[in-house]
């Protein structure tokens, strides 16, 4: 049986779009001893593939991390095949706040060094002495508290469309960078509580660890990150803390929690929180655009890349290699025209 995907990428989306399936999306992570992450892989692959599961699934020695989607007729399907591999029984399924099911088209599964990469050198602290994990309502109760800290540990284009109030966003790219960053933020803060906070948990489950080992005497972490915090307080009628979007790695770039809109275009500076990668494929940067810019600029980040898409694809090809977009391709990080909006049409 095969283990990859043979159709064309833009071909499956374009089945997806046109399908009337109901599909739920979802995520998931264990850290747990996996001997052989090849062999799991594949054996993941199977067992998923079966059950018509979309989504991204990354493999480790440490445990596996995925965001999927699940037919909805198949979820029991799901949950059967899922709970067949013992560490995975009774894991949280944290389900998306706001899903039309279109949030992937394909299976991938990979092996990794590691299933979030953190940079952390694992032997050197007990990374299963983590922080108390918090429920929304204790959440809210340490977070009333004036000394105490909360820090978001995402990357700075998530915590700019939404997060909590009162908490610390680092200027940072990676989950990688954080930890650096935010432990020289926190000097002579130790005696202090500390909250972190993070999408699903996964990244706070080796962070709150990290900072116990460098001596925090009192860490806690959002059990089941913001997902099952907005989850929670719509439940339970709680006072809802957090301010605007959930940015999600799937093909929506993110989730309303309360309908607030807190960033800003970054060509017009009009408020928006609509995350849209370059058209232009030799820069693809991620940044927020509103629909008025979108039109003005195709869809670019730029005149340049406006322009640059209008050219023969032959022209493209030959000028790519010297000229010098906003981003690299892949970028998620922010460019030298952010919040600069004038600069945005040289």
């Amino acid at each position: 049986m095969r283990l990859y995907n043979v159709v064309n990428s833009e071909e499956l989306k374009k089945r997806l779009l046109e399908s009337d399936e109901e599909r739920v999306t979802l995520s998931f992570y264990r850290y747990a001893k996996i001997g052989n992450p090849d062999f799991f892989r594949d054996h993941l692959y199977l067992l998923f593939s079966e059950v018509g599961v979309f989504g991204r699934i990354y493999v480790a020695h440490e445990g596996v991390n995925g965001q999927i989607s699940v037919p909805r007729e198949n979820m029991d399907a799901f949950i059967e095949a899922k709970d067949s591999i013992t560490f995975l029984q009774n894991i949280r399924l944290n389900f998306a706040i706001e899903d039309d099911g279109k949030s992937f088209f394909k299976l991938k599964i990979k092996v990794r060094p590691k299933i979030v990469a953190d940079g952390l050198d694992d032997a050197s602290f007990d990374v299963t002495d983590r922080g108390v994990h918090l429920d929304a309502v204790t959440f809210n109760e340490i977070t009333d508290n004036p000394d105490t800290i909360i820090v978001d540990m995402r990357n700075h284009y998530e915590s700019e469309v939404g997060h909590f109030e009162n908490a610390i966003t680092p200027d940072v790219e990676t989950f990688r960078e954080s930890l650096p960053i935010v432990e020289e933020m926190l000097e002579g803060k130790k005696d202090k509580p500390l909250v972190m906070y993070c999408t699903g948990g996964i990244r706070c489950e080796k962070a709150s660890a990290y900072f116990k080992h460098k001596g925090f005497r009192e860490v806690y972490q959002l059990d089941g990150g913001i997902i099952e915090y907005a989850r929670q307080v719509e439940q339970k009628g709680l006072p809802n803390k957090f301010r605007g979007k959930n940015f999600v790695f799937d093909e929506r770039m993110g989730e309303s929690i309360n309908g607030e809109v807190i960033a800003k275009c970054h060509q017009c500076g009009e408020p928006c929180d609509t995350h849209v990668n370059c058209a232009n494929e030799y820069c693809h940067i991620l940044f927020i655009q509103c629909e008025k810019c979108a039109e003005k600029y195709a869809d670019c980040c730029s005149v340049k890349c406006r322009d640059f898409r209008k050219l023969p694809i032959d022209e493209q090809e030959t000028l790519r290699i010297t000229t010098e977009f906003n981003g690299t391709r892949f970028g998620k990080g922010r460019y030298k025209a952010l919040h600069q909006h004038e600069k945005l049409t040289e």
